[in-house]
């Protein structure tokens, strides 16, 4: 059967599905080799995707940032992808001015990324005190010219499972602070997230992983270590998991997909202190789709990676259709011959056949 998702009465024998063309509102697309690999694996299924800034040296000027804008272009059309379009994000940091979020603005950027120092991979410059004076005028001239705040919404110093509660205190400060400042509260991993943005106004919302929607800390420490399932913010419980799940096919706006894809390499992860992200990039689609038909909410599916994200961000909705069949496939167990996909070795039931 072939038609719209958003048919609900097509959805229940659905074994061929066609949406808008999909955003990715959180991807770290890396640098050199790492770049080669990440760009083509996020180019084949998104027609967008926000790129972090989290690289080295971090993206806080419009040098460093038109050239990573432009190797990200040059290997993205050398891979077939000439209509995929990067956003730009810069990276706030400690003694940031307002002039350089006012230049970035002018460049194009359409968010700034927001880093505790030391949360994340790549984050040793970034923020050590939201409440600043300095980043309150840098919050300010985002809010005037209507730029998203993205933020890594963990307390680094915190335990690690309490570390994104922590934070929800510093994002209900911002959004009553800065009242018409757009924020977006990353990879949301905890029921007390999920209520937060709820209850807080329209300006703030939040991204859901793939990955979030299938793993449990026991997923990661259970049994036997799995490196591939470390990410930060790391997975927390059932419940908080369920609570997640409930918000991506809520149909509530502020909810939406941002992958949080973060390719590394093997030995990096398979090692006395591997690193945190998990490679979801090849996957994500057959993996949403497999989920939000396991839910009976497939004809939510296209607002949760097409319409919500563009929206709040204030960007137009994409054009043409990308078409997903039902038909088994095989995840590669490596790809490249150095990063190890989420899913290695699994069968999913769903894979993307057409975009146009």
């Amino acid at each position: 059967m072939t038609g719209s998702i958003n048919n609900e009465k097509e959805v229940v024998m659905n074994t061929r599905i066609t949406t808008r063309k999909w955003d990715d509102f959180h991807a770290h697309l890396r640098q050199e080799e790492l770049l080669r690999i990440a760009v083509p694996h996020t180019a084949a299924y998104f027609e967008r995707a926000l790129v972090m800034p989290n690289i080295k040296p971090p993206v806080c000027d419009m040098l460093v940032a038109k050239r990573y804008r432009n190797e990200i272009l040059d290997v993205a059309h050398r891979s077939g992808y000439p209509d995929f379009e990067p956003l730009m994000t810069i990276k706030i940091v400690d003694g940031m001015n307002s002039g350089t979020v006012s230049l970035a603005h002018a460049f194009g950027m359409v968010a700034g990324k927001a880093y505790p120092v030391g949360a994340t991979t790549n984050s040793e410059e970034g923020v050590s005190d939201f409440r600043h004076p300095r980043l309150r005028r840098v919050f300010e001239e985002m809010e005037a010219g209507g730029m998203v705040l993205s933020v890594h919404g963990e307390m680094p110093l915190a335990p690690s499972l309490e570390r994104e509660a922590r934070f929800l205190c510093e994002l209900e400060w911002l959004a009553t602070q800065f009242p018409k400042l757009k924020i977006v509260m990353e990879h949301i991993t905890t029921r007390k997230a999920v209520e937060a943005v709820c209850s807080l106004p329209s300006t703030v919302a939040a991204t859901i992983t793939v990955h979030h929607l299938f793993l449990t800390l026991d997923d990661v420490i259970g049994g036997k270590l799995n490196p591939h399932h470390f990410c930060k913010p790391i997975a927390k419980t059932l419940d908080d998991r369920a609570a997640v799940q409930e918000a991506a096919i809520s149909g509530n706006p502020k909810f939406f997909f941002g992958s949080d894809s973060a390719p590394h390499r093997r030995e990096n992860k398979e090692c006395g202190a591997g690193e945190a992200g998990i490679f979801t990039s090849p996957v994500a689609p057959s993996l949403l789709a497999e989920f939000f038909e396991s839910r009976e909410s497939l004809h939510r599916l296209e607002s949760f990676v097409s319409r919500f994200g563009a929206e709040f961000y204030g960007l137009p909705l994409n054009k043409g259709t990308i078409t997903l069949i039902k038909e088994p496939w095989e995840v590669p167990r490596i790809y490249s011959s150095f990063i190890v996909p989420f899913k290695a070795g699994e069968t999913l039931q769903w894979k993307v056949v057409e975009r146009s």
